[in-house]
């Protein structure tokens, strides 16, 4: 299958083409970037030298209608709208990245982003791309949104717990921590290194964009509008999430019915792992042993004293949290295994 990458240059959109590169049934046939035309991959990702001679194209929607059969749009949040619904009328299938697509009610990107979306009619078309939620619908879509990193990693560990109604919808707080990568390929100031080395660094402590993309789908699947508190925190880490998410207990649980519920929900998902060893010296997800894997790593603790169940959960930012991700919903839609392409196993030591 032929496939194109609108806005290659950044972090995310790199992360596509790597794994596209060696993926056995895809041929990247037009990558695109706004400042890089005529340039050769390599020389902005120069991991990819010797494993393609491709260079940046601008963006011509005749020329990639032509070449490619998916697109993947990694461009910034705003600037999707408009290149997405041109691909979507000429009936192509398209994998979105920014966060045009994510949320279901056009009122919420007036909440979370602060402007109108202009074709909110189209909202209605994507599926929201955690294949664990939505696999049947993604295998069936012809738009596919990908969700943030912070939040796939800790919708990912709440779900069975709403699921199941194990927990007290009303006060769910997701602490998350996140790496360098996350600010993107752009970067400011403060995500220099001398400014972004050795921090811990609360960021958007309330009214995180992510959060409108947690209450979405922790809503649908429980009937009922929930709320979240967020809070992010840069940390110095270049890949990787921790999401540490506090829960309320409604009901009476020991550790063998919480292991019940993960189980019944994820056993045999292929990119979910259940993280709980008491003997390791590894006892919980942790962000280093994901790094470079599709991977999302889940685990719990009870606090008995408190009737608190926290659940952890961590990724990596730039793969289950972005583009692998993507390629795992292509390989959905295209009826690949799903698998194909993106699994390996994590990096270590990193």
């Amino acid at each position: 299958m032929k496939v194109g990458i609108v806005g290659a240059s950044g972090y995310v959109g790199g992360e596509v083409v790597r794994l596209l590169l060696s993926h056995p049934e895809a041929e990247v046939s037009m990558v695109t970037s706004t400042k890089h035309v005529g340039e050769y991959l390599h020389r902005i990702h120069p991991s990819l030298k010797g494993f393609t001679k491709l260079t940046f194209s601008e963006l011509d929607y005749d020329k990639m209608s032509d070449k490619c059969d998916l697109v993947f749009t990694a461009v910034p949040h705003g600037t999707a709208t408009d290149i997405v619904k041109t691909f979507y009328d000429r009936g192509m299938k398209i994998i979105d990245l920014s966060a045009d697509y994510r949320l279901h009610n056009p009122e919420d990107y007036t909440k979370w982003y602060g402007w109108e979306h202009p074709h909110p009619d189209y909202l209605s078309k994507s599926v929201f791309g955690i294949p664990e939620l939505h696999r049947d619908k993604i295998k069936n879509s012809q738009l596919v949104s990908c969700p943030g990193c912070m939040a796939v990693t800790s919708t990912l560990a709440l779900y069975p717990l709403i699921k199941n109604d194990l927990i007290d919808t009303e006060h769910i707080v997701v602490d998350a921590k996140i790496g360098s990568s996350g600010a993107g390929a752009g970067g400011t100031s403060g995500t220099q290194h001398a400014m972004r080395a050795g921090v811990i660094r609360p960021y958007k402590p309330a009214k995180h964009r992510h959060t409108g993309e947690i209450e979405q789908e922790l809503s649908e699947v429980a009937g009922k509008k929930i709320k979240v508190s967020m809070s992010p925190h840069a940390v110095d880490i270049v890949r990787g999430i921790l999401c540490t998410n506090h829960t309320f207990l409604k009901k009476e649980v020991n550790e063998k019915d919480i292991w019940k519920i993960y189980r019944a929900e994820f056993g045999e998902e292929p990119f979910i792992r259940l993280i709980r060893d008491k003997n390791g010296l590894y006892k919980f997800p942790d962000p280093k042993f994901v790094v470079g894997s599709n991977f999302c790593d889940i685990g719990f603790e009870l606090d008995e004293d408190n009737n608190r169940l926290i659940a952890l959960s961590a990724s990596d930012n730039l793969m289950k949290g972005a583009a692998g991700s993507a390629v795992q919903n292509m390989n959905i839609m295209s009826g690949f295994d799903e698998k194909q392409g993106i699994m390996y196993s994590p990096l270590t030591p990193v």
